[in-house]
Parts: structure tokens; C-alpha cells; sequence
């Protein structure tokens, strides 16, 4: 996957980009860890049980350009893509997800689209 300006995670309405006042320590701060390439990538469970359990995962990772991204939902190995939003603790996989996302937006990291 290539990384891009706007990005939408499988199930999710809401559309989201690079901030433009992104910077390299607040995605420091916020968990994010440089990658061999130098890129910046944050792992979080949406599992709202425990943050250690890591059935699905949001993945989020900045090209160290700080330009384009990549986000997407997967299951705990990484590989394949998920609807996080969709079977029976749907719903509380998005109220993680939506919590992680707000941090997010509210350290100036991502913006919303719509």
C-alpha cells in the first residue's frame, strides 16, 4: 500500500488526512516509532477489554517526510485487513477505535475530512 494524503479504514464513514501542522515529536509522544526506513508507525489493540490483547489492531504509519500515511485495521498478525466495526463486539472495537483516533486529532497528528 502506497502511503497517501487521505485515508479511510475499512467500515469507517469518516475520512482522515495528515494534519498540516504534523510534527515529528508529537507522534513521538504519542507512541509512534521509527521504522528501519525512518517512517513512523504507531500499533494500537481496539480490543476495549486490554490494551494488551491483540486480536485487531489499528495500524498508522507517517512516511518520514511527514507527508502521506497508511491506516488500516487488521487482525492480530498484521496481514489481512478487517472490519473492526462489523460482528458481535463491533461496537466496542469502534469506541476504542474512535478513542484512539480523537488523540489523534487532538495532538495535530491527523484532521478530519468529513
Amino acid at each position: 500500500m502506497l502511503f497517501k494524503s487521505e485515508m479511510t479504514v475499512k467500515g469507517d464513514p469518516n475520512t482522515y488526512r495528515l494534519s498540516p501542522n504534523i510534527k515529528a515529536f508529537a507522534l513521538k509522544d504519542t507512541g509512534f516509532t521509527v521504522t528501519n526506513a525512518g517512517n513512523y508507525q504507531l500499533e494500537r489493540s481496539v480490543d476495549p477489554t486490554s490494551p494488551y490483547n491483540r486480536n485487531f489492531l489499528l495500524k498508522v504509519t507517517v512516511n518520514k517526510e511527514l507527508t502521506g500515511f497508511k491506516m488500516v485495521t487488521t487482525t492480530a498478525s498484521g496481514n489481512n485487513q478487517v472490519n473492526i466495526f462489523t460482528g458481535d463486539k463491533g461496537e466496542e472495537h469502534a469506541e476504542q477505535y474512535h478513542y484512539i483516533i480523537q488523540n489523534l486529532l487532538d495532538r495535530d497528528i491527523l484532521s478530519q475530512v468529513n
